[in-house]
């Protein structure tokens, strides 16, 4: 039996992470503070709807009502726990530290929160944002999340990503420096790239050390630079089979001790265009499941 894991999972989930680090449930409220984002100058990245952090609370909500509308429908489901307040929406560091402060504290001061999850981009943590967060660190559990989609130079530069693999490399060496948890952002299924291109960027992220990684499928969401590629000049979007075969490889090469943040997404039916898979959430965790079981295989084996 993997060690990571309470639930028979064969990779390191966040479930366990959380209740060997808390000694009970915890779970994420997802915020959005009302952070833009210094890629939308260049239009953003294709596949952005420019409505990241869909599941975070509402914005013309002040953050204390967010957080406590959340927590409290979350609640009905996982009663007695404590809370990582999540800055989801948006660069969340794409601002002044005082401003920074004014988002932060405040949910730092509630009762049974012991974290903060701060979603942002290499490119827009300044050096001064810098020793904020290390400062945030040494107060309060404290993870850094930063997109990079993936380690090919052609394929940032398609997506439109707008900061280079040495921008990310640089930004993930000095939040460690500094002892701050780094979780890293990866989408497989990006146009033209093939299986082993997407192994070897969780080969290189495996190299970097991070300590947590979030993989997504790609999105085709409606209203997106990708949405009109896609139209235009349609390209080959995974289908559950290959990019259940392509994590399971990828688990394969993440040390053991890489927290696993989340392995498939779930975007909205309303807004997605391919593949329509996705929607079916649940059978994709038990089939990546069923598959690593039936190859007698775990996250860190070819490590």
């Amino acid at each position: 039996m993997f060690s990571y894991t309470l639930d028979n999972k064969r990779y390191h989930t966040l479930n366990y992470f959380y209740k060997q680090k808390f000694g009970k449930k915890v779970f994420k409220v997802s915020l959005n503070a009302g952070f833009s984002c210094p890629n939308y100058k260049i239009g953003g990245c294709i596949f952005c709807s420019h409505q990241s952090g869909d599941f975070a609370g509402n914005p013309k909500d002040d953050l204390l009502k967010q957080f406590e509308e959340i927590k409290t429908m979350m609640e009905h489901k996982w009663p007695d726990s404590y809370y990582i307040g999540y800055f989801q929406a948006g660069t969340n560091t794409y601002a002044p530290v005082s401003v920074l402060k004014e988002k932060f504290e405040p949910i730092l001061k509630i009762p049974n929160v012991v974290g903060l999850s701060i979603a942002t981009r290499s490119d827009a943590i300044s050096p001064s944002v810098y020793d904020y967060l290390e400062d945030l660190s040494k107060r309060t559990f404290l993870t850094v999340e930063l997109g990079l989609q993936s380690i090919h130079p052609k394929t940032l530069e398609f997506i439109r990503r707008g900061h280079s693999l040495e921008n990310f490399r640089e930004c993930v060496l000095e939040l460690k420096k500094r002892n701050i948890p780094v979780v890293v952002h990866i989408i497989n299924g990006l146009p033209y790239e093939t299986k082993e291109d997407m192994i070897e960027t969780v080969k290189y992220l495996n190299a970097l050390q991070i300590d947590g990684i979030k993989i997504h499928m790609l999105h085709i969401l409606k209203d997106t630079p990708l949405a009109k590629y896609y139209e235009k000049k349609t390209f080959p979007v995974l289908t559950k089979e290959e990019y259940i075969d392509i994590v399971c490889e990828q688990l394969r090469y993440l040390s053991p001790s890489i927290v696993i943040h989340r392995i498939t997404g779930d975007p909205k039916k309303e807004d997605l265009i391919a593949p329509t898979w996705l929607l079916k959430k649940f059978v994709v965790l038990n089939d990546i499941d069923k598959e690593m079981k039936k190859r007698g295989i775990y996250q860190g084996d070819l490590v």
